[in-house]
This record gives structure tokens, C-alpha cells and sequence, in this order.
């Protein structure tokens, strides 16, 4: 069994090898003022540093570690409580081809994707980059390169943008558990991660976006985070960061639900394309490329972005049903991204079969169970100019009567697929009230 004791590098004098690894580092520069955000409403550096974030609308998350080897879920050494020495042998599995980070890359583009996150460091505690604070790497052992380096190259390739996830928590180091009420075992353990993230930040150029995730077992006083996140934005002032250190970051992260945050503040709902993170290979609930579109809207149309990802197989190749669901994705977006990209919040959201984006007066309605030959929408305050189908250019004839816009001439069968959209030019930016059509709108007498 190969020797992966986190020593061996020393990482269990991380309290030293910490501030030796920073001190050979160019001293960091202070970032602007009002860079650590309160988490209230944004700030003009926030939104110069996040505009391109917003109008992306779209990324990949890519999970890819140990655990794709197993293939039994990203949780399973803890949920299966997988002694280490047996899970460190994953490594002889987790062989990923070279060139396959390109692959995810060219997809994640292909898909109408503008940004991808990958995974460095999961719960599990492997690293995915050449660090020198444990072996427990990808250049010692599994690959035998830098994936992460890999990663960053392909990602830029294709003109993405990147980030990093990196899990606070770690069920590996000897520290991970104990630091929570051993002091000496706290100051190793965070000295440790602050000099992970200081490489991750420091040795692949422009990083755009620093995903943390479970914080266990720590706190944010515990964690330090005031002072690794002010240490990450010295050494990537354009950087965004998420909210899972303790601190509110840029942008809030509801995971595997779609939940719009209030007062201008930004989110992002990351979700899988089945029910697994990582590569499971039993897993064979996916969601259809219809279900896919339609959040993506939803996250479009209330301000937010979708991170929807992918699970890797231990060769790095992409799961066949993940390339086809998001092909036809990207199929759909060759037409429907311009109403995603850069989409301003849309008021409209009711209907039985339809969903809503916009930008500015012009409103998009996604319709997703084809009614036939008509469609309405109501409580519509403005006045439609003209309507016609995004796919085909085909014009359409709009009647509204002060509670119901009513589009017909449109044809039978939908024209497209998996959504079909309907282009409607306003007078103004679009606005519903349903309440008024449920109070207003004139009623029959006692019977017929």
C-alpha cells in the first residue's frame, strides 16, 4: 500500500509549512475598499467584478475526485464509513485520459455554458493540483499529473471562464475531525487549508470564481475566513467568492432547489443532472433536457445563474446520458440564449404551460406544453406590440381586453423543441397582476 500519511510532505506541520510557503510568495496587495461585501445590497465593486458572472446565466459544475472510482457516490467513505487505507487504494482507479478536461470544456460550451467550477479538493481530501503540503495529490498518485492545470488550460481554450471548489471539510487529514476541540490541532488544520487556497490562488493565473463548501467543523472566527478571504482577494482582486466559509461573499448558493434571493443580492442554484454529484454509476434518475431548460429559465427570470453538473467517470470520460441531455441543450440555446444571457429580472412568472425571461420591454414566453393554436397570458399590464416565434420568425396576432393578452394564429403542433419561445415586443417593461384579472374581471350571475 502506498505510503499517503500527511506527513510525508508536511502537512502535519502545516503550522510552519504554512508561513514558509507564504513567505516565498510576492507580498499581497491590499484589496480595494468595500471588496469583503456585507452581504447586504451590492457594491460597485461587486458589480464591475460580477457583471460578466450575470450575464453568463449558465456554468458547469464538474465533480471529479476519488469517489468516481468507487462510483458509488461522492459521500460514500463517510456514509459507507470506508476505513482510509481502503479508500486511499481508489487511487489506482482514477486514471483520467489526458485531454479529457477538454472534453468537459468543449461541452460546457457546446451546451451554451459561459463558466465552469471544478472540483479541487472534496470531502474526501485528495488535491487535484501538484501541492506541496500533502502527497495526497494527483501528480503522486491516480493520474500522476495536475488536473487542475489541465483544467485551467482547456477551460481558457474554449474562452470559459473558471473556478475552483474547494471543500473546507476534510474526512482525511488527521486534523479534519479533532480541530474542532483541540486548539494545536486547529492551528494546523487551518493553517493547512489557508495554504492550499494560497496555491490554488497563486499558481494558475486569473481564477474567476472560489466555490467554498461545508464548513464543518469549524466556524468563521475557527475557519479564520475574514483573513483567507482577504489573503484570495490580495492575489485575485477580480475574484468572486461564495458564502459557505461563514461569510456572505458575493453571491449565495441554494443547492438542488431554485430559490431567488431578495434585495438585489446574487445567487446561483447549483444542481445535478441526476441525483449524484460525483460518478455513480447506478444512478439513473436524469433529468430531461426539458427539466433542464425550464430551470434554467427560472433562474434567468428571477435574477439568478444556474450551476448544473457533471460527474466524470474515473477515466474522466463524460456519462453518455450527460453528453446527450446537454447537447440538446446546447441545441436549444443556439436560438433561446439570447433571451438567457444577460436577462434582466422578469415580473411575469404565472401560467399553466409557459415561464418567462426578458429583456427590457421585450418578454419571452418559454412555452413547454404546447396548448395548440393559442396561447394567453394574464394580467398583463402593457401593451403588446407584436408577437412572433423566436425559432421560425413566424408573426402572430395579439388581442388584449385589459385582463387577458390572447396570442393566436400560431400553429397546431409546437414548432420546436424541447420549449418553444414567443417573442412579445411591449410598450413598456412587463409587468402582471393577476390579483386584479381575480378581483375585476366581470363574473356571470346565478347560474348560466
Amino acid at each position: 500500500m502506498p505510503d499517503f500519511s500527511v506527513d510525508r510532505r508536511g502537512a502535519l506541520m502545516a503550522a510552519a509549512a504554512a508561513p514558509m510557503l507564504a513567505a516565498a510568495q510576492p507580498a499581497i496587495a491590499q484589496p480595494p475598499p468595500g471588496r469583503d461585501p456585507s452581504g447586504d445590497a451590492p457594491t460597485p465593486d461587486q458589480q464591475r467584478r460580477m457583471k460578466w458572472w450575470h450575464d453568463a446565466k449558465f456554468g458547469m459544475f464538474i465533480h471529479f475526485g476519488l469517489y468516481a472510482a468507487h462510483g458509488r457516490h461522492e459521500w460514500a467513505m463517510e456514509m459507507e464509513a470506508i476505513p482510509v487505507a481502503e479508500y486511499q487504494a481508489f487511487t489506482a482507479g482514477f486514471n483520467p485520459a489526458p485531454g479529457t478536461p477538454r472534453k468537459w470544456a468543449q461541452l460546457a460550451k457546446a451546451a451554451g455554458m459561459k463558466y465552469m467550477v471544478l472540483t479541487s479538493k472534496h470531502h474526501e481530501g485528495f488535491c487535484n493540483w501538484d501541492t506541496k503540503l500533502t502527497n495526497y495529490n494527483a501528480v503522486n498518485f491516480g493520474p500522476k499529473r495536475d488536473v487542475i492545470r489541465e483544467y485551467v488550460e482547456a477551460a481558457r481554450a474554449e474562452g470559459l471562464h473558471l473556478g475552483f471548489y474547494y471543500s473546507l471539510m476534510d474526512w482525511h487529514h488527521p486534523d479534519g475531525a479533532r480541530c474542532q476541540t483541540d486548539p494545536a490541532a486547529r492551528r494546523r488544520f487551518v493553517d493547512y487549508t489557508h495554504g492550499l487556497v494560497r496555491e490554488l490562488m497563486t499558481n494558475y493565473g486569473k481564477i474567476d470564481i472560489l466555490w467554498y463548501d461545508v464548513s464543518w467543523p469549524l466556524d468563521a472566527e475557527g475557519w479564520e475566513s475574514e483573513k483567507m478571504n482577504q489573503m484570495v482577494f490580495g492575489l485575485q482582486p477580480d475574484i468572486i467568492v461564495n458564502n459557505r466559509n461563514h461569510l456572505p461573499g458575493d453571491f449565495s448558493t441554494p443547492e438542488q432547489t431554485i430559490k431567488a434571493e431578495t434585495g438585489g443580492r446574487a445567487w446561483e442554484s447549483c444542481m445535478t443532472l441526476n441525483d449524484s454529484w460525483g460518478f455513480q454509476r447506478a444512478d439513473d434518475n436524469w433529468k430531461t433536457p426539458r427539466t433542464v431548460i425550464r430551470n434554467l429559465i427560472s433562474c434567468a427570470r428571477d435574477g439568478g445563474n444556474y450551476l448544473l453538473n457533471i460527474g466524470p467517470e474515473p477515466d474522466g470520460s463524460i456519462p453518455p446520458e450527460s453528453v446527450r441531455i446537454l447537447s440538446q441543450v446546447g441545441d436549444w440555446m443556439k436560438t433561446g440564449g439570447q433571451t438567457i444571457y444577460a436577462a434582466d429580472p422578469c415580473q411575469v412568472s404565472r401560467s399553466a404551460y409557459a415561464n418567462f425571461t426578458r429583456k427590457g420591454n421585450t418578454l419571452y414566453m418559454h412555452v413547454h406544453f404546447w396548448p395548440g393554436t393559442d396561447v394567453s397570458i394574464s394580467g398583463l399590464k402593457q401593451k403588446v406590440l407584436s408577437a412572433k416565434i423566436l425559432k421560425t420568425g413566424q408573426s402572430a396576432t395579439v388581442s388584449q381586453d385589459g385582463f387577458r393578452t390572447h396570442v393566436t394564429g400560431l400553429p397546431a403542433a409546437a414548432p420546436d423543441g424541447p420549449v418553444t419561445t414567443i417573442m412579445l415586443e411591449c410598450d413598456g417593461a412587463p409587468v402582471q397582476d393577476t390579483d386584479y384579472v381575480r378581483i375585476n374581471k366581470p363574473r356571470a350571475g346565478i347560474g348560466i
